[in-house]
């Protein structure tokens, strides 16, 4: 699955990273590795729990699966 030198093998996560760039790292200064270790965490949380999104018809990606599965 993972070729190399494929960026549509691994398109989810290379999405996720420009987001997070844009959104966090971009966004703030940090004034050390432990810092933005802890942003980072709470971007995660943030991310998965309370982002929502318009291709998961307006949920995050947790309320989503937990319908999809569910449902």
């Amino acid at each position: 699955m993972s070729r190399k030198g494929n960026c549509l093998d691994n398109s989810m996560m290379e999405s996720f990273f420009g987001i997070m760039k844009s959104e966090l790292l971009y966004a703030e200064k940090f004034e050390s590795p432990q810092a933005f270790i802890k942003a980072l965490d709470e971007y995660i949380e943030y991310y998965n729990n309370k982002r929502i999104k318009a291709q998961l018809k307006g949920k995050s990606p947790v309320q989503y699966r937990t319908l999809s599965i569910n449902g």
